[in-house]
């Protein structure tokens, strides 16, 4: 059986949807680490930056979902 047929999902939306709530989860994750209180300047400035990235890629992938569902209405 295929992951459509099992889902009923076409891949590349099932693939951007798994992104954005990886990259969602991702970001979630370092929020964990910023307040944990053994977290010094320089390690703080560089979670920061990969949460950002990891919120840019969520926000892409919500960008791009909407206009491909967009498209099938």
């Amino acid at each position: 059986m295929s992951d459509q047929q099992a889902t009923g999902t076409d891949d590349p939306t099932y693939n951007i949807i798994s992104v954005i709530y990886h990259a969602l989860q991702g970001a979630e994750t370092i929020q964990k680490y910023l307040d944990d209180p053994g977290t010094d300047e320089e390690l703080n400035t560089y979670l920061r930056q990969v949460q950002q990235g990891y919120r840019r890629a969520a926000d892409m992938g919500k960008g791009l979902l909407g206009s491909r569902l967009g498209q099938e209405g």
